[in-house]
Formats: structure tokens, sequence, C-alpha cells
């Protein structure tokens, strides 16, 4: 399976990743209000609120997409407040982005040698490539094949693969289960726990609650641009303001 990155591991104690009172803007509109969360090596944090809460905006954030306006990024246990997007990556974060993104005239195979953007992934692309035909063997019928002519599941599995050439430390999801069948998205979730089982660490937003948490450690819900809760994945599903706005119990 794919061998995360090579980047200076965090001291002990110290989160994989941290976000400490994060605001962000679009032009003149406030989209994050003091954003604070981290996540661990190794673990599977997921982010769950509706539509507008900010989940994605947070994750575009990490990844250098959005510079935060104030407040603190570390990975590592490094200042990255500032890296730009490619550095990100070149750091060891890998983002899925909502709704996949493949390149829908470009093979499965050229989708996925596009992932190998890293200097240290470059060199491995057949190694990679084959690590990432054995977690998805569906795509080894499908090499050849213009990415937009798969089915959504098969694109979910492209994007994901893709983002995995890079061979991250932290994999970001945004919605894996957007516009999916339900067979599917157990499917995908499956996957989710495969690379998981890697070692690479994995930031989701999901707003499927029940299939993001089930298979998370702890989760964040997120309203209005800032953090409303913080527990562990099995008390959010059992916590009665959840269950009650997020699966209608």
């Amino acid at each position: 399976m794919t061998t995360p990155g090579s980047s200076t591991n965090p001291s002990p104690g110290i989160p994989l990743l941290e976000l400490a009172g994060v605001t962000a803007y679009y032009g003149d509109l406030q989209a994050l209000f003091g954003i604070s969360l981290h996540v661990n090596a190794g673990e599977i944090v997921t982010l769950i609120g509706a539509n507008g809460a900010g989940k994605t905006t947070v994750l575009r954030v990490i990844s250098g997409m959005k510079p935060p306006a104030g407040g603190a990024l570390r990975f590592a246990g490094q200042d990255v407040s500032r890296v730009p997007a490619h550095g990100m990556v070149a750091r060891g974060v890998s983002h899925v982005p909502e709704g996949r993104q493949v390149f829908p005239f470009m093979t499965v195979k050229e989708n996925l040698s596009l992932g190998a953007y890293t200097s240290r992934a470059r060199g491995n692309v057949k190694r990679l490539m084959e690590e990432q035909l054995a977690l998805f063997p569906r795509l080894a019928e499908r090499m050849d094949q213009l990415a937009g002519t798969l089915s959504g599941g098969e694109q979910q599995m492209v994007a994901i693969a893709r983002g995995l050439m890079a061979q991250p430390r932290l994999l970001l999801l945004d919605e894996p289960s957007l516009g999916l069948a339900p067979k599917i998205v157990e499917e995908v979730f499956e996957k989710i726990q495969e690379v998981r089982s890697t070692g690479i660490t994995m930031l989701i937003v999901e707003q499927n609650v029940v299939s993001g948490l089930g298979i998370s450690d702890r989760g964040y819900v997120v309203q209005n641009g800032a953090v409303l809760l913080a527990d562990t994945a099995k008390n959010l599903l059992t916590n009665e303001m959840v269950r009650a706005a997020y699966l209608g119990l």
C-alpha cells in the first residue's frame, strides 16, 4: 500500500494537524470564525454540518488553496499558515475535492499519473500505480477508459487513488459519498478504512453522518463557520442534538 510522505514527524504529543483560531474570508464575507481543531497521526476525523457551514473552506485552508486571514495552521509541528497549495502537497497533504473533479477527457491512467506531483512520487510512479490498482481492482479494467465515462463510484475511486499517488501523510476527503448509491457508499468507505490501515491520516467532510462517523475516531460539528461540538465519533452518533439535526431522530 501507499507509503506516506517522509516529512519530519511531529514530536510526541503534538498533533499532525492543528488549526488554532483560524478565520477566513471570501471577499468581505467571513466564512470561518476562529476554527480550532486537531488531527492526530493515524486518526480519521470527520467534520459534519449543514451546507454552507464552512466545512469545505476548512479543507481549502488546510490544503493551501485559501490562506487563513487569522489564526494559525500547523502541520507536523510547523507553521504552514502561508504555505501555498503546491507546498502543502510537497509536505504531504493531499486534497480530494468535492464532486471528484476527475479530468473527464483523460484516461484513468493519465488521471492517476497526474497525482504523482511530488518529486518523491515521480520516481515511483509504477509502484504507486500498482498499489492503487491493488486497492481499487476495478480501475485495473478501466485504465485506458476516459474518466468522464466512468460511473460516479468509479470516478470517486479515481479521485481517491489520484490523491494517494502523491504519497500523502494527510488525506483530505470532501464529501466522498456525494451522489453515490448506498451500496457504492458502503464500498467507498470500506476502501477509506483500507487506506487508513496503511498509516495515512484522514480528515473527512461528510454529510452522511452515519457513514462518516462510523469509521472515524473523532468528529467536529461545524455550524456557521465555527466549531459547535467536538467529541469522539461514538459519542457524536448518540448525541441528542446531532441525532435531531442530522439524523432526523
